[in-house]
């Protein structure tokens, strides 16, 4: 795929999605924006890109359960980004049809418009979480599947849909399979800016397990992940792990965001905030080889240095995070 190539991103202003945009839009790239409609018109993170990036970008607002707006979203376009995903696991138990209408259907239907309209290349986003508490580690992509979550088993359908429709009907798929992305204008909803807002408002840190271990990956890393199996053609048909293959524990990124703060941060365990004791996912730790032989990935950024851009981007947009509500 060459700049200047059509291309929608759904779920363009979620967090991943928005840097996607963004990124996109530097190298050239002709960019659909899909961003889920609501009353007051507010397009979320795409609201915050810089005016310039804003400029050249087509903004669709719409649904991506609803078929209409999907197939009007995808005709004109050769290259699409899946990303538009219900994500907060706490709220997959309380409403699971949700996170089924979204992540399930939705797919459905934008995997069938761009079967409709003869898309050049489809890269479909899963999530480390489809994997389970792990088997073995690293997790490669031959780790078996386990819904331990209305919420990864919603994205385990997903993805098989996807996959499904390159071998039925040789649509031009690829999935891509982040584990824990970080960075700046992710929510507090997620464990890093829960954190971190919590600290800089000189709270004690309030959390649930701190035991789970995590791969965690600088958003500019993953989005050049999707960007190089996008432009890979030996990616289509292929699920990728996207994860730098190190892991940490939730107690060991508490000790972390201290040590660049300068001071030791007390912490309260919440036990409202403990996933069911089946739904807890332990561990999750990438395997990355595949992406690195096959579409040339590595991660550049590594936790630290990552872990001090988001503190900064905290500091500087308080109002962006409200740090009493935590984890959702």
């Amino acid at each position: 795929m060459s700049a200047a190539t059509p291309v929608l991103v759904t779920g363009a202003g979620g967090f991943i999605g928005s840097h996607l945009v963004e990124r996109l839009v530097r190298e050239g790239y002709r960019v659909r924006a899909f961003v889920h409609y609501n009353s007051s018109n507010n397009w979320h993170h795409v609201d915050r890109l810089p005016a310039e990036v804003r400029r050249e970008l087509e903004v669709l607002p719409g649904d991506i359960a609803d078929p209409f707006v999907v197939d009007r979203a995808v005709r004109g376009c050769e290259l699409v980004f899946h990303l538009a995903s219900l994500i907060a696991i706490p709220y997959s138990y309380a409403a699971p049809a949700s996170y089924v209408s979204t992540n399930v259907v939705g797919t459905l239907h934008l995997m069938q418009a761009c079967r409709t309209h003869g898309v050049r290349r489809v890269i479909h986003t899963s999530t480390s979480e489809v994997y389970g508490t792990a088997r073995y580690e690293p997790i490669d992509e031959q780790h078996p599947l386990v819904g331990q979550s209305p919420y990864s088993a919603s994205k385990i359908a997903a993805d098989q849909l996807a996959e499904s429709f390159h071998r039925s009907f040789e649509l031009p798929v690829c999935v891509v399979r982040p584990f824990n992305t970080y960075g700046p204008r992710q929510s507090a909803r997620a464990i890093i800016p829960t954190i971190v807002c919590q600290a800089l408002a000189g709270q004690t840190v309030r959390l649930g397990n701190l035991d789970p271990v995590r791969d965690f990956t600088y958003v500019e890393d993953t989005v050049s992940g999707f960007l190089a199996a996008a432009r890979s053609d030996g990616a289509v048909g292929e699920t990728i792990n996207l994860g730098c293959g190190s892991g940490v524990s939730v107690a060991e990124l508490i000790e972390r965001v201290g040590a660049i703060l300068g001071r030791t941060l007390p912490v309260e365990r919440e036990e409202r905030r403990v996933r069911p004791e089946r739904s807890e996912v332990m561990r999750l730790i990438c395997d990355n080889r595949k992406a690195h032989s096959l579409i040339g990935w590595r991660p550049t950024v590594d936790l630290d240095a990552g872990l001090r851009r988001v503190v900064d981007y905290v500091s500087e947009h308080p109002g962006e995070y409200k740090p009493e509500v935590y984890n959702l």
